[in-house]
């Protein structure tokens, strides 16, 4: 191996720095180490910060000795490029016992201990999928991470943009222990993007927390907001609107059946809320809350709602009856609605007729996923409607499911609309239509 690139080695040697840091980034960590023995001008390149501003770290639950090895190498660089990072992410794949959380938290404590006193370029951190509330973990250990990350978030909250801690699984005390870290020099957190999607255990009625809503008074510039519908309230709209009003514009509301929705939230505090921040857009994602009742207490008419989706996850129920929310709950946002996703197992109801007149309402609606029992002549007419302009729809996503094991008619009949359409289709849509046996 040669110290120098010799221009007559190869035409490697003249690549301008831009370019070998381009190659670099696409190497995995190994083929980094070895490029960089080649010659100094490729150890420097290894070295440049640029190429350690985003890291994700994956912890695998399940060890394997080639696993290991790779999470020790990932580990390791990161501690030595630390001084440079920007994003980072720590992802876990299905942690599965005692020993595991207990080498996790000790790792963390380290990564962040050292990311603390190195670091002053951080802006997003996302650390996903803890699922604190499982038995895997003991609670000294819990209670030691979360002091751990909550240390970090203290010393980070001056420059940090981005915090996911979805599916975090804590408990009201401990989740508004570390929201309230990211204000706790300052007394207020400018923080622009917080991810806090089934942050909390199951069951809380977030909603009537005082401290919740001391912690969440703390945020003064935020633009988008990811969190469950168990935590609005009268109140959080009205703090949003008295800190955040002027940055606000993505509300990201998850609805689940297992969290408590049952809270009175008045539209006039919506209304409010949509005055001051006029760039706000809220998107409801709905998982098995189905029932016309529970979906007309959240979805007010005062809500600027950008997106719905709706998913029942193969579940069948005959009280989940949805024509009345296609007619009469969905149609209120016929000026605003951009994005619509349906999952629904409604055998017991064709809603070819509601669905086709919703779309054709809603003035703005570019996106449609639908998984649901139609009728293949939905697709016809609906293509029929997109093509003499009387929607917008840019992307159609449909799975027709039958209940017949042999969906071969209906496929030669999709082959034929597509035929049909296919102009339209190829130079104006992005289409994907299939027919799914839900037998």
């Amino acid at each position: 191996m040669e110290d120098d690139c010799e221009p007559e080695q190869s035409s490697w040697a003249h690549l301008p720095d831009v370019c070998l840091r381009h190659i670099f980034h696409w190497l995995d960590d190994r083929d980094r180490s070895r490029a960089a023995l080649v010659c100094k001008k490729w150890s420097w390149a290894m070295y440049s910060g640029w190429l350690w501003k985003s890291r994700t770290i994956t912890f695998y639950g399940r060890q394997s000795r080639a696993r290991t090895l790779e999470f020790q190498s990932a580990l390791w660089y990161v501690k030595k490029f630390a001084k440079y990072l920007e994003h980072l992410e720590i992802r876990l794949s299905n942690p599965s016992n005692t020993a595991f959380t207990q080498k996790f938290q000790v790792t963390m404590r380290g990564l962040l201990s050292h990311l603390g006193k190195c670091n002053s370029r951080l802006v997003s951190l996302s650390i996903k999928y803890l699922e604190l509330d499982r038995l895997i973990w003991k609670n000294t250990v819990r209670a030691q991470f979360i002091k751990n990350l909550a240390t970090f978030l203290k010393r980070m909250s001056r420059q940090l943009h981005y915090l996911s801690l979805k599916e975090a699984r804590v408990t009201l005390e401990e989740g508004c222990e570390l929201l309230n870290s990211l204000s706790c020099l300052t007394n207020t957190s400018f923080v622009s993007e917080i991810n806090i999607e089934d942050f909390f255990s199951l069951h809380l009625p977030v909603y009537s927390s005082t401290l919740f809503h001391q912690a969440m008074s703390k945020f003064h510039s935020l633009v988008i907001l990811t969190f469950n519908y168990n935590c609005v309230s009268d109140e959080l709209l009205d703090i949003l609107r008295e800190q955040s009003a002027h940055s606000l514009c993505t509300l990201n509301i998850k609805c689940h059946v297992r969290d408590p929705h049952g809270q009175v939230v008045l539209g006039m505090s919506w209304a409010n809320l949509a005055k001051r921040a006029p760039k706000l857009n809220v998107n409801f994602f709905f998982e098995r809350v189905m029932k016309h009742d529970h979906l007309a207490r959240i979805l007010l008419v005062e809500i600027p709602v950008r997106s719905i989706s709706l998913r029942s996850c193969y579940f069948s129920d005959p009280d989940w009856t949805m024509r009345p929310t296609l007619t009469n709950l969905l149609p209120a946002y016929w000026h605003v609605l951009q994005k619509l996703t349906l999952e629904l197992n409604n055998g017991h109801e064709l809603l070819d007729d509601e669905l086709l007149q919703l779309i054709l309402t809603s003035k703005r609606l570019v996106f449609l996923k639908v998984w649901a029992f139609l009728s293949v002549t939905f697709i016809e007419r609906l293509l029929q409607n997109r093509a003499e302009r009387k929607c917008i729809l840019t992307t159609i996503k449909v799975r027709i499911y039958t209940a017949r094991a042999d969906s071969s008619e209906e496929d030669r009949l999709l082959r034929d609309i597509y035929r049909k359409f296919k102009y339209l289709i190829d130079s104006e849509l992005n289409y994907f239509v299939i027919t799914y046996p839900l037998v």
